[in-house]
């Protein structure tokens, strides 16, 4: 891993990070919150795919202060999800994001059994909803969407990737492969840029097409999904040492960089017809720094140095320009665009948003260990 000095600003946000969720966590409490709008953050039911951010956020903090109430709090919440494993019918591919960041994050940290088998769970619903023709995983519900999948689901793969290695058992991850390699085939761009939603048919398994989903267009440059697959593909080498995987992040991680504007932080598109007057996206930018950490400790020191830099870099911005370090918001990191296309939550502080920096700043004060 390239090693850098450590640098003075890194212990000074988390303090005041670390002091902000003493404040904000007994508002928020077992809640699931999503987007944070005039310095509130709503709620939203334990079946949405965001619901394990604030938890898998509280246990980063935990796992450094070892305060009793975040745990307590996180493990209110994971309790709440129990519903959502019974009722099944609301569950989706997000059920790694849901899981890997309270049931598998618990059980790292606590050796809790309980949050093991709960993690398994969710695990084997996640595998259930793979197209073998196809070689993907489904993203969502609906008669219309059995053909689709989208790039977010690389960071749910870690579940699986997880659970192969909890049971001993490689048919969880033999899932996540096959997913991971329609994805280099089918959602990677020649120039490092991704699609969001590839279509396929779900009989046969043949790819129909691409959909802009939450791009600027089919044909588009999302910010947020370049992150996703940038992060995915590191973890899928973390855990399968296959070397496609670490070019595939590599190859993303070089677009996404090449793109960014003098801030660090990206347009919500990378090609847009103009920037004038786009929104950020914030929350791309705290995944793509976590990602680029990981890209860095699986990397050789001196290459793996370029990338640990570019997320330092990142970071120190987000930390200067965007972060709100009081309580006056709840939401840590502003001006996150949710869902451009849809008119849906642009310029607001995002849960997923915030978890991300926190797990950056965490790697970068020397906590390696990931819930993925």
């Amino acid at each position: 891993m390239g090693e850098h000095p450590k640098e003075e600003w890194v212990d000074e946000a988390w303090s005041k990070m670390v002091e902000k969720i003493d404040q904000t966590s007994p508002i928020i409490g077992a809640g699931f919150p999503h987007v944070s709008k005039e310095g509130k953050y709503d709620c939203t039911g334990p079946h949405f795919w965001t619901a394990g951010f604030w938890p898998g956020l509280l246990w980063l903090v935990f796992r450094d202060t070892n305060n009793g109430e975040l745990k307590r709090i996180a493990e209110a919440c994971e309790s709440a999800m129990d519903a959502c494993i019974d009722e099944y019918r609301n569950l989706h591919h997000d059920v790694g994001f849901m899981w890997s960041l309270t049931s598998v994050a618990n059980y790292k940290l606590t050796g809790s059994e309980e949050s093991k088998l709960r993690a398994l769970k969710a695990a084997a619903w996640l595998a259930s909803r793979f197209n073998i023709r196809g070689n993907f995983i489904r993203a969502w519900n609906g008669e219309s969407r059995t053909g689709l999948a989208i790039i977010d689901c690389m960071m749910n793969l870690s579940l699986l990737f997880w659970a192969s290695d909890a049971i001993k058992d490689p048919r969880y991850k033999h899932i996540a492969v096959e997913h991971a390699n329609t994805v280099l085939r089918e959602f990677i761009r020649e120039d490092g840029s991704v699609y969001h939603i590839v279509q396929f048919d779900p009989e046969t398994g043949e790819r129909v097409g691409a959909l802009g989903g939450q791009g600027f267009a089919p044909e588009s440059a999302w910010a947020r999904g370049a992150a996703w697959a940038l992060y995915g593909l590191a973890i899928c080498y973390k855990y399968t040492k296959e070397d496609k995987y670490l070019q595939g992040s590599k190859k993303v991680a070089h677009f996404f960089l090449a793109n960014l504007p003098e801030d660090l932080v990206p347009y919500w598109d990378f090609r847009l017809t103009t920037q004038e007057g786009a929104p950020r996206d914030s929350s791309a930018a705290s995944i793509a720094a976590s990602g680029l950490l990981l890209l860095a400790e699986l990397l050789p020191a001196e290459e793996g140095r370029l990338y640990g830099t570019a997320a330092r870099r990142m970071l120190k911005s987000m930390a200067d320009h965007y972060v709100i370090w009081d309580a006056s918001d709840e939401a840590i990191l502003p001006h996150g665009t949710g869902h451009w296309p849809a008119g849906k939550n642009i310029d607001v502080g995002l849960i997923y948003g915030d978890y991300y920096f926190v797990e950056a700043l965490s790697k970068l004060r020397g906590q390696t260990e990931l819930f993925w």
